[in-house]
């Protein structure tokens, strides 16, 4: 229970931190706009490149993870259309349903899994990274082309898919790995601006959030917390034990699909057409209740797998 604590309680602290800092310190919106452009950009892509690079591929059941996560993804995807039509969302609406019910917040993911399991545990989450993160822009972005009277044009959308920065870093990650890992220097300059890109990234994530915002919507956004924080995190638990994985990636592969959604899912509906005030919610709400379901699953893969 103690290692639970001293990897939950730090996570869920800078979200806490972070928001009160927005509130008290730096209330400005440029500071944290800067803050998440670094992360974005700079921090995040080099912890994605050291961690997925650090991987012996031959070692590690790639195939196996991808299988059970985009399953478990494309289930999922088909699950938001189909709450969004029940509760008759426009189209706007339905994005913001959808990425609250497959986009993920790899950084909470990232500070539990080095808490828990060490390196080990941050090179098999940067795994599941590289496997969620083309599937979730893909759809993502083709779901925002698609709709909203605009003429979809599938050129600009692969663009968009391939010049994300956490697209590239996963390509550049494996391409790494593939290659024999990092040369000497490199790696740790690497980890250390990785490591940056955790605490960082959730007190940003923390200064996004807005328990004000929880009320909007109320039922849809439980439905979709449900889908995101249960159903998900589930179907890849199933998929992973029917295919045999052992331990340690079941427990990898379970986490980062338990994750709530990104906060940079606001800042993308915003831009693209979304629905803004309704991301906004879905985003608080499924990270408050995350600090009770991301645990019990956790100890439901110990329970499952005697993963120690």
């Amino acid at each position: 229970m103690i290692a639970y604590l001293d990897a939950f309680v730090p996570a869920f602290g800078l979200l806490a931190l972070g928001a009160l800092l927005k509130r008290r310190l730096l209330r400005e919106d440029a500071i944290w706009a800067g803050i998440e452009r670094l992360i974005f950009w700079v921090l995040l892509p080099a912890l994605l490149v050291a961690a997925i690079g650090s991987v012996k591929l031959g070692e590690v059941p790639v195939f196996g993870m991808m299988a059970a996560i985009w399953t478990a993804l494309g289930l999922g995807t088909a699950a938001s259309l189909l709450i969004a039509r029940a509760f008759r969302q426009p189209h706007a609406s339905m994005t913001s349903v959808l990425m609250g019910g497959i986009r993920f917040n790899n950084l909470i993911g990232f500070a539990v899994a080095g808490a828990l399991f060490g390196a080990p545990g941050i090179a098999l989450g940067a795994v599941a990274t590289g496997l969620i993160v083309p599937f979730v822009q893909f759809v993502t972005n083709t779901a925002f082309a698609a709709g909203g009277g605009r003429r979809f044009q599938p050129w600009p959308v692969l663009r968009q898919i391939l010049m994300n920065p956490l697209m590239l870093a996963c390509v550049v990650g494996f391409a790494v790995a593939w290659a024999g890992g990092l040369p000497p220097g490199v790696k740790p300059l690497l980890e250390a601006l990785g490591r940056a890109s955790v605490a960082l990234g959730l007190l940003a994530v923390g200064a996004a959030l807005s328990v004000g915002a929880m009320t909007d919507r109320l039922p849809l956004q439980l439905v979709t917390a449900a889908l995101k924080l249960i159903v998900m995190p589930a179907l890849t638990l199933a998929f992973c034990l029917w295919l045999g994985l052992e331990p340690l990636s079941i427990a990898m592969a379970v986490l980062f699909m338990a994750l709530p959604t990104a906060a940079t899912s606001y800042v993308m509906a915003r831009a693209m057409g979304g629905d803004a005030p309704l991301m906004a919610a879905i985003t608080s709400t499924e990270h408050v209740l995350a600090i009770v379901s991301l645990p019990l699953w956790l100890l439901l893969v110990k329970h499952l797998t005697g993963l120690g």
